[in-house]
């Protein structure tokens, strides 16, 4: 029996996957689901570049402000709960678009998901406080590298929460992260996969302009609010991440105003470089410029 029908439209970060994705739901009559790891968590508004509550009410969004930031959220989780949100969406008579750049997650519901072995939640809580620096973070995936490089090769430092995962994994079990990944429950829905990209200069110039529009509209005072309820990079796993571990290393005094600018920006370019890498190996997902309009979207998912 065939399996019904995704969209996906991804594409690294700042590409312009939003304001397009729109229109495309517009035409397609459908409901668009969050393919972000961090736009799920309410309070996390400027560092995640959550789309405006103009576009939310401009089309049905699904896993914006959906969690707590106390409460865990991963790629396992997110393909359960997207297979049923789809459903539910299916059974209004609506398609579903999903939109982001959260490569594991698309990965867990395109292709199918890992039977991952249980977390060792002691190993965890050592290897998060390692994580908290970025030294800490470089020597973890230095191991990683070491230990299991195909893992390795899907991730840079940045992504502190997988890195820990992946080695957490390895130190358990004695086995690569990656061993796991041929134990694959299958996809329940054909998810037809465009990304959208542009020149790699353009794109690393409108990842600047972001971080300094972030900057501008509020991120340190929105972190400083996160610290006045008592989150934490130590506490708090969806901090540990870029737009929020840059800043709060420089409101905890690890590094000065403009080298938190800096990393910032250093670290969003290397994520974008990572996720475009990602896409380009699965030769089955469609390729469009940025710039292409909503029906040219729609006849490359044919």
């Amino acid at each position: 029996m065939s399996r019904r029908r995704v969209y996906a439209l991804v594409g690294p970060t700042a590409v312009g996957k939003t304001a397009l994705s729109l229109g495309v739901a517009e035409i397609l009559g459908a409901e668009i689901l969050s393919c972000d790891s961090r736009q799920i968590y309410r309070r996390l508004d400027v560092g995640t570049a959550k789309p405006s509550r103009e576009t939310l009410e401009q089309v049905r969004h699904h896993f914006i402000d959906e969690l707590d930031l106390h409460q865990s959220w991963s790629a396992g989780a997110f393909s359960e709960a997207a297979e049923e949100r789809i459903a539910e969406i299916h059974d209004r008579g609506h398609e579903t678009l999903v939109v982001g750049g959260s490569t594991l997650y698309l990965h867990a519901l395109a292709h199918g998901l890992a039977r991952l072995p249980e977390p060792d939640l002691a190993i965890r809580a050592h290897l998060n406080r390692i994580a908290t620096t970025e030294a800490g973070r470089l020597s973890l995936f230095e191991e990683l590298t070491r230990i299991d490089p195909e893992a390795a090769a899907t991730l840079d430092p940045t992504k502190s929460q997988r890195l820990v995962r992946f080695v957490e994994i390895y130190r358990s079990t004695g086995r690569p992260a990656s061993a796991f990944w041929k134990d694959v429950r299958p996809p329940v829905y054909d998810v037809r996969v465009v990304v959208l990209d542009r020149p790699r200069d353009e794109l690393y110039a409108r990842i600047e302009a972001r971080v300094d529009a972030m900057l501008s509209t509020g991120l340190l005072a929105e972190v400083e609010s996160l610290r006045g309820y008592g989150f934490s990079r130590e506490t708090t796993p969806s901090l540990r991440t870029i737009g929020y571990q840059e800043v709060l290393a420089h409101l905890e005094g690890e590094v000065e105003y403009g080298e938190m600018v800096e990393r910032l920006k250093r670290n969003t370019r290397r994520y974008a470089k990572r996720q475009l890498t990602w896409f380009r190996r699965r030769p089955e997902y469609t390729w469009r410029p940025a710039e292409a309009s909503p029906r040219d979207v729609l006849a490359a998912f044919e």
